[in-house]
Parts: C-alpha cells; structure tokens; sequence
C-alpha cells in the first residue's frame, strides 16, 4: 500500500465503518479522475466493485465519449459494469428542477435501485477535500449554520465517501503511478455555476494569497464537524425534554423555558427534512390549534401548545366504503337475534339502509357537520359531540364520519344516528363493526 491515496481510503474505510471487508459496493464512474481513482483503490483494496455511470446526453458526443471511457475502466480493473440513460429535459418539465438538481435527483435515485438489485452495502462517490471545501463555502455564501458549515460527511445513509482526506494532486499522481487515464468534463472548465465559479476564480485567488489556506480551511471543517456532534447531542437532551414517546413536541414549554426556542425547534424537526423557516411559522402560530404543518416526510398539527406528527393517511379526508369489506365487517341477521352490545365500535341498522345501493363515505367531520343523534329528537352539532366525548383535535383530524348518500348516519366510536334504526317494522338488522384504527 504504497501510494498516500490508497492508505488515506483505507483507513477512511476503517476509522468510519464505512464498509466491511470484501464487501460490494456501488461506484459512481463518470470517466473523470476522481472516480477512477476510487474505483481503482477500492479494487486494490479487495472490494466488490460495480461501476455505475449515468449518461445524461447534455454534452452530445463528449457524453458518449464519457461513457465509452467509463466502460473500459470498468474493464481494465476487473469491475462489473451498469449503465442508465436519462432525459433530463423530460425531467425538467415533469418536476421544475435546474439541471442540476435534475441530473443529481436522477442519478441518486437510480443508485438506491442499485443497491437492493446488487446486493451491495453501499453507494461509493468520489468526493475529496477540494469538493469538501467548496461546498463549505457554497453553504456559507448561500446563509447556514453548523450543520452547513461541516460540509459533507463520510457517511450519508447508504452513500459514503472514502477520499474525503484527498486532494486534486494525491488523485493524479495515484492515476500516473498505475497508468490510469480520464476523461474531463468541458463543463467544469465554464464558470456558469457557483460551484465552477468557486473553484475556477474564487479559490484559487485565496490560495494565491494563502499559499497553506487549502489546509487551513479544511482544518477548520473538521473542527465545525466535531462541535456539530457535540451540538447535535446536546440537542437530543434537549428534544428528549419537550418530546414524547409518541414524538409530540410540547411547543407551550419549549417557548416557556428556552431562549433560543426556534432554534432548537429547527433541530428538532431537521431530520424530517424542515427548513429553519418552518421553525418560526410554527412558533407564531403557537396560541392557535388545528393547523397542519408539512415537511417532506411528516405532516405536524398543532394542537393547545403541542406540535403532533399525523401521517398522510391520518390526513386523508375522504374514501369510498363498502360495509362488508375493510374498515368494516358487516352481518345480517333476522331481528329476532337482534341484542345489541355496548361496543362503541359496533353499530346496528335495519337492514334497508342496503337499499337501492347507497354509496357510503368514511370522512373527516366538516365545518356544519350535524348528527341526528339516537335516543334524541332533533340534530346537535358534530364538533359539540366531539367536544363533550373529549375527542382531540389529531383524533377529529381522522376519518370518524360515516355517511349514507351524504347523510350522516354514525360518528364511528362515538355516537349513532337513529336513521336506520332498529324499530318496530324491522325484518332485518345489520351488525357493522369498525375493525380500522381510531
């Protein structure tokens, strides 16, 4: 293990778990130095190797080129070979995307597919401290905290990144000492983006005042990373004080007890891909109950101080029903067996609300909802009899309302209507039970 680079991947490996020994793992291959360099050491150092290129078709035949040249190493270092074609101009009109985040959503995608088809432990990139760097000051220039700040990390979930201790030289001497060529992107050559911006004007112009700023700079990463950890656990103590097993976050007491409440919100829901901004909204809405918040992978409602996680299907306001099929069963019976329970997930109806087939909705209530309630004359709000059965808000947030043809016919779990009851005329009575959760 002569070579500075290949030691450096190494004991990246080994210091960050990053993948076990003679594993397979997925190698991002665009053709350019830096992922030939790692599929090379990760080769040399008995891995598993699949080599994953993405043509993108955005450079005409330089993009072809790209390909052929990915294929051939693949070869040359003994490496199983995948390759994907994508439309990006197809993409951008589907979803909005720059270009940028068109090709990298594309590219991520498909290597997670990768991962379960191979059988592989990991996802390997080619990132190295000249990339660590200007995504330091991409951040910075953008606004950020610490999370920001520390750059990018070894681990990513399923994505890892080995050469994170390298430099520019230490991959194209590695590339010299085996004889290994590359291809370069013409791109990266244009100053259209910030980042080629950074790396083709800003930076350089720093080194040429400060020849020692490259390590200076990524010293100073290293140590926002390891304050980030120690922030990050001090934030957990915090989170475990104003958050329940059930993951409700006491909002009255967060606001009540920490100066620094907006910041520690913004913790708190980070992992659920919130932006800081969400943080504050939240915050001025503190005195109101009922209103939902969204990250991209959990939707909030606050309720009397306190901020509950509800799920998409929690939310969903509408579905059409069928009594004898799940949420419900359903059974007839002659009504000389009729003898009604005290289950409050059990209803009973004569038998000719089956008549003329009635479409039935299991809903969430609406503002102007009423209830003809059984044993009562005359109809009472559905919010009022949610409210004297204590339901709350998360609860009222869920489907609870059956309805027969747009009458409201049960508050499941809580109250009956006497439409459809059981009486005198009845031949027939059915039994529906509620077998879905509340």
């Amino acid at each position: 293990m002569s070579h500075r680079l290949l030691s450096s991947v190494a004991d990246s490996i080994k210091r960050n778990s990053l993948l076990s020994p003679g594993t397979r793992v997925i190698v991002a291959l665009s053709g350019g130095a830096d992922s030939v360099a790692l599929l090379a050491a990760l080769t040399e150092l008995g891995y598993d190797c699949v080599a994953a290129h993405c043509n993108f078709h955005l450079r005409g035949d330089e993009s072809d080129r790209d390909e052929r040249h990915a294929r051939k190493t693949a070869e040359m270092l003994n490496a199983d070979f995948r390759l994907i074609h994508f439309d990006i101009d197809e993409r951008k009109k589907m979803t909005g995307e720059s270009t940028e985040m068109a090709c990298r959503s594309l590219r991520y995608d498909w290597f997670r597919k990768l991962l379960d088809s191979e059988k592989a432990e990991a996802v390997a990139v080619a990132h190295h401290r000249d990339d660590n760097i200007e995504t330091f000051f991409l951040n910075l220039l953008r606004g950020t905290g610490l999370a920001g700040l520390k750059a990018m990390n070894p681990r990513n979930g399923h994505i890892i990144r080995p050469m994170l201790d390298i430099t520019r030289e230490d991959v194209e001497s590695y590339l010299s000492s085996l004889g290994l060529k590359y291809v370069t992107d013409s791109t990266n050559l244009e100053s259209e983006y910030l980042r080629n911006r950074l790396r083709n004007i800003v930076l350089p112009a720093i080194y040429n005042q400060f020849p020692n700023g490259a390590t200076a700079i990524s010293t100073t990463i290293t140590n926002l990373s390891d304050t980030y950890t120690l922030f990050r656990s001090l934030v957990d103590e915090k989170r475990r004080m104003y958050t329940d097993d059930d993951g409700v976050i006491d909002i009255a007491s967060l606001i009540a007890n920490e100066p620094m409440a907006a910041n520690l919100l913004n913790e708190f829901m980070r992992d659920n891909g919130a932006d800081a901004s969400l943080a504050d909204d939240i915050l001025r809405s503190s005195h109101k109950s009922g209103k939902f918040f969204h990250t991209p992978l959990t939707t909030y409602l606050l309720d009397r101080g306190r901020l509950i996680p509800t799920t998409q299907d929690e939310r969903q306001e509408s579905i059409i029903v069928r009594l004898d099929s799940h949420p419900f069963s359903m059974m007839t019976e002659p009504v000389g067996a009729f003898n009604p329970g005290r289950d409050p997930m059990t209803a009973y109806f004569d038998a000719s609300i089956l008549d003329g087939d009635p479409q039935f909705e299991l809903r969430t209530m609406r503002p102007g909802d009423r209830l003809s309630p059984f044993g009562m004359k005359g109809t009472k709000k559905v919010s009022d009899i949610f409210n004297d059965a204590h339901i709350s808000l998360v609860e009222k947030s869920r489907p609870k309302i059956l309805t027969r043809n747009g009458e409201i016919i049960w508050v499941v779990g809580v109250r009956h209507s006497r439409l459809f009851r059981v009486g005198p005329s009845t031949q027939y009575f059915i039994t529906v039970r509620y077998t879905g959760s509340i």
